[in-house]
């Protein structure tokens, strides 16, 4: 509980007011004291936890990643029974399409990555010598921080499930809440696994950080399309 209110930035005082309790319990319950069944309910739904997750696991143990899903209100497995689902399309034979996400559609995928019919309307293809066992996505590319890779260029991307298995160095396209899609090399900032460092390859672009949590989704440089050569 501790863990959980101070990642929310709440003091005792704020949090025992939400969950209608005496700033006292609260101090009790944070120290071991067994919370009552429907103080456990109300707990688990205010910080979007299930009550078995709640009770049996050590959140202190939980990726950043996966905390920072719980800071944005998601609920999140902790037995990694069920995976996060990524909103994609198939054709006819049910094979995933690739979808194109080109600048102008940039900022409306910001916000609808996760609607269905948003994803529907984007414009698709495939290619057949990629692994077929991954799913993938491709953005056009804005600027030229990522030279060779030029302006306009086409990027095809495949979707990273697990954040804690990024390489650093290697590029990616990153889905960021304040910047929208971002294109650059990721370098895991040692001794913080809550940031990363973007490096773009135009090395007149400096270097700049970014939260885990701020990141919406992920995705891993594969090939691109350019008219340039």
């Amino acid at each position: 509980m501790k863990l959980l209110r101070k990642r929310r930035g709440l003091t005792q005082t704020a949090l025992a007011e939400h969950l209608e309790l005496s700033r006292t319990t609260l101090i009790g319950y944070e120290k071991g004291v067994q919370p009552p069944f429907p103080t456990l309910i109300k707990i688990s739904e205010y910080f979007k936890v299930s009550l078995d997750a709640l009770i049996r696991y050590d959140l202190s143990a939980l990726s950043e990643f996966q905390l920072s899903e719980i800071d944005r209100g998601m609920e999140v497995d902790i037995t990694g029974r069920q995976l996060r689902l990524l909103t994609i399309s198939t054709d006819k034979k049910g094979k995933e399409n690739i979808e194109m996400v080109s600048q102008k559609a940039q900022a409306g995928y910001t916000a609808g990555y996760g609607d269905p019919e948003f994803i529907a309307e984007l414009p698709k293809f495939n290619l057949p010598f990629l692994d077929q066992n991954k799913s993938y996505r491709c953005f056009q590319i804005a600027g030229d921080s990522m030279l060779p890779i030029p302006e306009g260029a086409w990027v095809t991307a495949s979707y990273v499930q697990d954040w804690r298995t990024v390489v650093s160095g290697h590029a990616y396209i990153l889905v960021t809440k304040e910047d929208g899609v971002v294109f650059k090399l990721v370098y895991p900032k040692k001794g913080d696994d809550k940031t990363w460092i973007l490096v773009s390859t135009n090395r007149i672009y400096k270097p700049y950080e970014i939260k885990i949590e701020e990141l919406r989704e992920l995705w891993k440089f594969e090939t691109y399309h350019s008219h340039d050569f």
